[in-house]
This record gives C-alpha cells, sequence and structure tokens, in this order.
C-alpha cells in the first residue's frame, strides 16, 4: 500500500524534471560562496569598449566596497559583450585580475556558435572564463536565485 504513494510521487518528480526547459537544466551551477551577503550579477551584451571598461569598473568597485568573501559577482557576457572575453582582448589582464578575485565571467556559447557560423571561425576567449550555453537564460537563473541584475 506504501508503494503506490513512492511510485506517484517519482513518477511526478520524473515528468517536472523531463518538462524543464532544456535552457534552465543547463545552467552553470551557483558561485561557491556560501557566506555572500550579497549577490549581483552584470550583463555584458554592448562591444562598446566604453561598457566593458563599465562593467570591469563596476566588479572592481563592489570589491573594494564589499568584503570578498561577502560579495558573489557575476558578469555575463553575450552578443558583441563576449568581445571582452576573447584571448586578444585589451583588458584581458584585467578581466584576469578580476577572476583571480573570485568575479566569475560567463560567456555565451550560443553567441560563440554564432560568431563561428559567421565567420567560419571559433573565437578563443580567456581560459578563466566559464562557458554557458544561453546567456541570458544564465541571467535568469542567477536572478531566480537571489541575484540582483545591474546592466551598467
Amino acid at each position: 500500500m506504501m508503494r503506490l504513494p513512492i511510485l506517484s510521487a517519482l513518477l511526478l518528480a520524473l515528468l517536472a524534471w523531463t518538462a524543464m526547459p532544456p535552457a534552465l537544466a543547463q545552467q552553470v551551477p551557483l558561485q561557491d560562496k556560501p557566506f555572500a551577503e550579497h549577490k549581483v550579477v552584470l550583463q555584458l551584451s554592448d562591444g562598446d569598449a566604453k561598457k566593458q571598461a563599465l562593467v570591469l569598473s563596476v566588479a572592481n568597485n563592489l570589491l573594494k566596497a564589499y568584503d570578498p568573501d561577502k560579495i558573489a559577482i557575476e558578469v555575463v557576457a553575450f552578443g558583441p559583450g563576449i568581445d571582452l572575453l576573447q584571448s586578444g582582448s585589451e583588458r584581458r589582464k584585467q578581466v584576469e585580475s578580476l577572476i583571480a578575485q573570485g568575479v566569475r565571467f560567463d560567456i555565451c556559447l550560443n553567441t560563440v556558435d554564432t560568431v563561428e557560423r559567421e565567420t567560419g571561425k571559433r573565437p578563443e576567449f580567456i581560459p578563466g572564463a566559464t562557458p554557458v550555453q544561453v546567456g541570458v537564460g544564465q541571467i535568469l537563473f542567477l536572478v531566480q536565485n537571489g541575484y540582483t541584475l545591474v546592466r551598467p
């Protein structure tokens, strides 16, 4: 008699899991900062050098204003914003410095795939960048998990 409720619960869990949109099922796990009191996701969808510099400045200022162990900062780059994370970026050292301080930089693989289709060459990106399948999907995932979205 007890088996029927357990089997029903398992079946419902399986149905819920299979109904989950694939983009959400493939998101990168949250940062490992269990004591973070503040969580910020910075959106970078612009290839403009001033906007890229502003995103890096905001991340740097947050690290100065808060204990780095108490703030989780994630930069999600998609569209033209991935230029910042390409291997030949002028700001590569700044990005690598922020990564060393615990800031995570996500690069949208959908954008990388699009660039490859259009140019015939897959762009190389900074090894410290975290690939995510869908940049906007990663932003939604982070916001649903308590991150504040900032679009500098």
